[in-house]
């Protein structure tokens, strides 16, 4: 392995974990933080949480598991290039969705409504809060004992955090994370690798799911000369492996991009830390300028051509409604929330109230939601 950049997170020089532990011997500390993660049970839950499509819509489309599987792909080959840390990289890709709730963006947005007066709902500072609070695997401690780096790329990835969630500013408050600084090289990486995994995936999504055709995403300038490339060089292959051959010509224009505007980035900031990066008033990792208006195009065309295709919103307002009517009743009934989360859940109606039941909701996947919904509405059916 070849020796790590100056501005790269270094694992023999970590600011350790909130509840010390002994050095593993054999694993790095992000290693071992990637191991834990992969070995949760919030991970664990991705397999059956909606990227777009329900888990029951299609056997080939993404779920938040295998998303994050390909998010941690694209990082740590980027990281390998960039010569900072694969496995801090890589943990991070891995942990950045094990926040989100049900349904994809429709469980987020129904949750945030219903905890606006809390102050509501986001899956960056849930995720923070299931390796910190929620996983319940160990004798001495809750939550997962990451190192400092881990959480702090898990809490800032997208940048600095101007106005920090009520459990992030507690959390803050108790283990400081630098929020007002950028992250690591290494979570910018990880925030990347999610925006060309989440676009590419998704356009070969809405490809195999029939919302647009391979011609109609041509338009759109980035992907167009991917699709020529690949008409002109396999005139005859089928339209499934044309638009394969296709997607992934520009996860390959998206990776030589941002290797080549973090270059130029580097080269002017001449970071000798990774303190240096955290300080430097903007992303070290990004798009150029035309990639990132590329990018947006992308975003643009998914947005009216996916997202919001009558078929997705149909399925988005179903999924809303029994995120609603899930935290309605048990809002209302915390009695009727199982033991372990009925404890601390307090009297109903309460902020109290309110935060476990929303942390239950938002731990649930796709299939039990609506199971817990139909044991909840459904007479005929014991609870």
């Amino acid at each position: 392995m070849p020796e790590l950049a100056p501005f790269a997170v270094r694992p023999e020089t970590s600011r350790g974990r909130l509840h010390p532990e002994p050095a593993d011997g054999v694993r790095s500390p992000f290693q071992r933080d990637r191991d834990r993660i992969i070995h949760s049970t919030a991970f664990r839950r991705l397999q059956y949480k909606t990227q777009v499509f329900i888990y029951h819509e299609g056997d080939a489309f993404r779920t938040r598991l295998t998303h994050s599987i390909e998010v941690a792909q694209l990082a740590r080959s980027i990281a390998r290039r960039l010569r900072i840390d694969e496995d801090l990289a890589e943990a991070l890709a891995l942990a950045h969705d094990l926040g989100h709730p049900p349904f994809g963006h429709a469980g987020e947005e129904a949750l945030n409504g219903l905890m606006r007066p809390y102050g509501g709902f986001d899956h960056n500072a849930q995720s923070l809060k299931a390796v910190t609070v929620l996983e319940k695997r160990y004798a001495g401690f809750d939550g997962l004992n990451l190192t400092w780096e881990t959480l702090e790329g898990l809490a800032k990835h997208n940048g600095p955090i101007r106005r920090p969630s009520p459990f992030m500013a507690e959390y803050d408050s108790r283990h400081p994370l630098d929020l007002g600084s950028h992250a690591s090289a290494e979570a910018q990486v990880a925030a990347l690798a999610d925006d060309i995994a989440y676009n590419n995936h998704d356009l070969d999504d809405g490809l195999r799911a029939g919302l647009f055709t391979l011609d109609e995403a041509a338009t759109l300038p980035l992907v167009g000369d991917a699709v020529r490339e690949v008409r002109r060089l396999h005139p005859d292959a089928s339209p499934g492996r044309q638009a394969s051959e296709s997607i992934r010509r520009v996860i390959n224009a998206m990776v030589q991009d941002v290797m080549a505007e973090a270059g130029r980035r580097l080269v002017a900031l001449a970071p000798k830390s990774v303190e240096d990066v955290r300080a430097a008033g903007r992303p070290m990792i990004a798009f150029s300028e035309p990639m990132q208006a590329a990018n947006q195009q992308v975003r643009d065309f998914l947005r009216g051509r996916m997202y919001r295709h009558w078929r997705v919103n149909r399925t988005t307002q179903k999924s809303k409604r029994v995120v609603q009517m899930l935290f309605s009743l048990l809002h209302g009934g915390p009695d009727m929330l199982p033991p372990e989360w009925r404890e601390g859940a307090g009297a109903p109606g309460t902020a109290r109230c309110a935060a476990v039941v929303c942390d239950y909701i938002a731990s649930m996947t796709d299939r039990f939601a609506l199971d817990e919904h139909r044991r909840l509405t459904d007479p005929h059916i014991p609870g």
